[in-house]
């Protein structure tokens, strides 16, 4: 096994989409059940193991190979997790102390003018950025961003299976905050 992992890690180096697709089918189960232990939230574990595998992809040329490939997996959805929870910890309240009541951050719903306009303009070079890509990709991102819609969901709307779904979705974002940074 170790043996194979390391021929498909040097095969995906140089860029063989098979290799990579290879890996994740692999690895995605220890990866996602891992997580899914520490979140206990199986949307929450999927979106950090896509996470995972997406900076372990960009980051190969990285990795070092004394050590096992799902040790450097595991270590890598570890701080995306612990990412997430500081984000959500950082949005949660201000206690204060001196009445020791707690204030909790409240945010206005009603948007402002300019708050619509940012939006307005946002989503306006989002949906440039997304015509853009290839059509299988635009699809990909219609799908699971837009409408919603599962990875199963997806997987049996495009006949195609679960893992490569996966991957797919990977690859848009990817390729979509790429087209974003240029915009």
């Amino acid at each position: 096994m170790k043996t194979n992992t390391e021929t498909l890690i040097k095969s995906a180096k140089l860029g063989n989409q098979s290799a990579f697709t290879t890996l994740l089918d692999i690895y995605w189960g220890e990866v996602y059940h891992f997580i899914l232990k520490r979140t206990e939230n199986e949307t929450d574990a999927e979106d950090i193991t896509i996470e995972t595998f997406a900076k372990a992809f960009d980051k190969l040329n990285t990795f070092n190979d004394t050590f096992a490939f799902n040790t450097w997996l595991i270590t890598i959805a570890k701080n995306v997790h612990i990412d997430l929870l500081r984000k959500r910890k950082a949005n949660q309240f201000v206690n204060l102390n001196d009445n020791d009541t707690y204030l909790f951050e409240i945010l206005d719903d009603d948007d402002s003018l300019e708050d619509q306009l940012i939006f307005e303009q946002n989503l306006a070079t989002l949906k440039r950025c997304i015509k853009q890509l290839k059509p299988h990709y635009q699809q990909i991102i219609q799908l699971r961003y837009f409408q919603e819609r599962s990875y199963n969901e997806i997987a049996e709307i495009i006949n195609e299976p679960l893992n490569n779904v996966k991957i797919k979705i990977l690859r848009a974002k990817k390729l979509l905050t790429e087209l974003i940074k240029k915009a």
